[in-house]
């Protein structure tokens, strides 16, 4: 296995990372809304605070991956 191919491969899903995020606005918006809401002040991001968000994000990603993989 060659550790210039690990590199090839992180480097092209981060190429699509802006294709995907805008294929899924309205997730995006939730979870920016809840990590902002959770956020203020001094809080700090807690793990689960914003799982239900994440979670319809990561879906909605994996699904426009593979859209985009055919």
């Amino acid at each position: 296995m060659s550790g210039s191919n690990v590199w090839s491969r992180s480097r092209d899903r981060l190429r699509r990372f802006p294709e995907l995020i805008a294929q899924c606005p309205g997730e995006a918006a939730a979870y920016g809304k809840c990590v902002a809401a959770t956020t203020t002040g001094r809080q700090e991001l807690r793990k689960d605070l914003c799982a239900k968000e994440f979670e319809a994000l990561k879906t909605c990603f994996a699904n426009a991956a593979k859209k985009g993989a055919k």
